[in-house]
C-alpha cells in the first residue's frame, strides 16, 4: 500500500479496531494460479502474537485453499470509512482555484503466513465465533447448535479453516492531513452536511 508519511497509522489498538469493525475482508494470495482473491468474514484474536491472529474459513472447493496451504505470504485487506472529497469543500478554492477532487479513507493491510486446518473441533470454534459475532444484538440470535448435528458435521467437512498470525500490519488514515487547517475544517463540515451517513461517519473521524 502506498503510504505517504502524513497518512501512516501505526496505532495498534486503532488498527485492530478497524479490523474488528470490518464485516468482510479481502484475502489475496499469489501462487501457481496467479493472483487470487476471496471475500471472507474473519475473527481477530488481538492478544495472540505481536499484532494479533486472524481466523476464517474457505470452501474446500476454493482453489485458493492450495495457496494458503503452500506457506506463502497472504494479504488481508480491511476497508474502514471512505468518502469522496469535492474541491468545493476547500476554502482555498475561492482563493486560487488550484484544487482537485480526491478520496479520503481508512484502510488496514495485514500480512502473514497462514496455517490451514481441517480439524472439526477447530473449525466449529471458528464457525461458532463468527456466528456469535454477527448474530449479537438480534432479538433471538441463531446458534450453530440450533441446526441438526449431522448437518453441521457435513458442512464442516466442506470447509477449510485458516489462522493467520499478523506478521506485518500497515494502516492508512487519509483524512486531509496534507491540507491546511481551513481546508481540513471545510472537508469535515462538508462531509458532516452530507445526507449520506457514510460521509457523516468519516467527518467524525476528522475530529
Amino acid at each position: 500500500m502506498y503510504l505517504p508519511r502524513a497518512f501512516v497509522d501505526e496505532d495498534l489498538p486503532r488498527l485492530q479496531g478497524v479490523i474488528q469493525h470490518s464485516r468482510l475482508a479481502t484475502l489475496v494470495t499469489w501462487g501457481a494460479l496467479g493472483l487470487q482473491a476471496s471475500h471472507v468474514p474473519l475473527l481477530l484474536a488481538p492478544e495472540q502474537g505481536a499484532n494479533g491472529t486472524l481466523y476464517g474459513h474457505l470452501a474446500k472447493a476454493n482453489p485458493q485453499c492450495a495457496e494458503l496451504a503452500s506457506g506463502a505470504e497472504a494479504l488481508l485487506i480491511f476497508m474502514g470509512e471512505d468518502a469522496y472529497i469535492s474541491p468545493s469543500f476547500y476554502p482555498s478554492k475561492a482563493e486560487h482555484g488550484k484544487v482537485v477532487p480526491t478520496w479520503n479513507y481508512v484502510a488496514v493491510h495485514a500480512y502473514g503466513q497462514p496455517e490451514v486446518f481441517t480439524d472439526p473441533q477447530r473449525l466449529l470454534q471458528v464457525v461458532e465465533g463468527l456466528t456469535e459475532r454477527h448474530e449479537a444484538g438480534r432479538p433471538q440470535p441463531w446458534k450453530v447448535a440450533d441446526a441438526p448435528a449431522d448437518y453441521i458435521d457435513g458442512m464442516l467437512k466442506a470447509i477449510v479453516g485458516f489462522a493467520l498470525p499478523i506478521q506485518r500490519l500497515e494502516g492508512k488514515r487519509k483524512l486531509s492531513q496534507n491540507r491546511n487547517a481551513e481546508d481540513i475544517a471545510g472537508v469535515r463540515d462538508g462531509l458532516a452536511a452530507s445526507a449520506d451517513p457514510r460521509d457523516q461517519h468519516l467527518s467524525q473521524l476528522m475530529g
